[in-house]
């Protein structure tokens, strides 16, 4: 299949798959994300009963204080709605791709991180069902899901690594 083809074919299926969504990257990028707005992220999160808060009470992307969902990675929403779906656990998002977090290609900014706040519930599932893979850098404790995305402890919530959506 010519490059072109390749490329209109993931586009239409990015459409087809997630209306509202944009295909970042090109066919022959090995790690080509999928990105999503807001609304996108919003719907698909009501979907399952996922909840999400900010301490400012808002979505702007360039305020640290807001939770925003604009850019995130389709595979990570989908990576949330497999968690919720798998733990049957009340999720609240507390992070998402807003300025303020730690840099990276990984990072919540690229739309790679979801931040849990943190109960019992989660808590449970997760150190239960993963693998505890030790400490992160910044003496994080970190557990891995068989699809190989990263929960990371930091005392009062879960920082997420989706590489992928969690076998959804």
């Amino acid at each position: 299949m010519k490059p072109l083809k390749v490329r209109s074919l993931l586009t239409a299926l990015a459409l087809v798959v997630a209306p509202g969504v944009a295909v970042v990257g090109t066919a022959t990028d090995a790690f080509a994300v999928t990105k999503i707005s807001q609304a996108t992220a919003e719907s698909m999160f009501r979907q399952v009963g996922i909840t999400w808060s900010s301490s400012g009470n808002c979505t702007n992307r360039n305020n640290s204080t807001c939770t925003s969902f604009d850019q995130l990675n389709l595979a990570t929403a989908q990576g949330a709605q497999t968690l919720k779906r798998a733990s049957g656990c009340a999720l609240n998002i507390t992070g998402g791709t807003e300025t303020g977090h730690a840099s990276g290609t990984y990072s919540h900014w690229n739309g790679y991180k979801l931040d849990y706040g943190k109960n019992t519930c989660v808590t449970s599932y997760i150190k239960n069902n993963f693998t505890y893979i030790g400490l992160r850098g910044d003496g994080a404790p970190q557990y891995q899901s068989g699809s190989g995305n990263i929960y990371a402890d930091e005392g009062n919530h879960w920082d997420v690594l989706y590489y992928n959506c969690g076998g959804c």
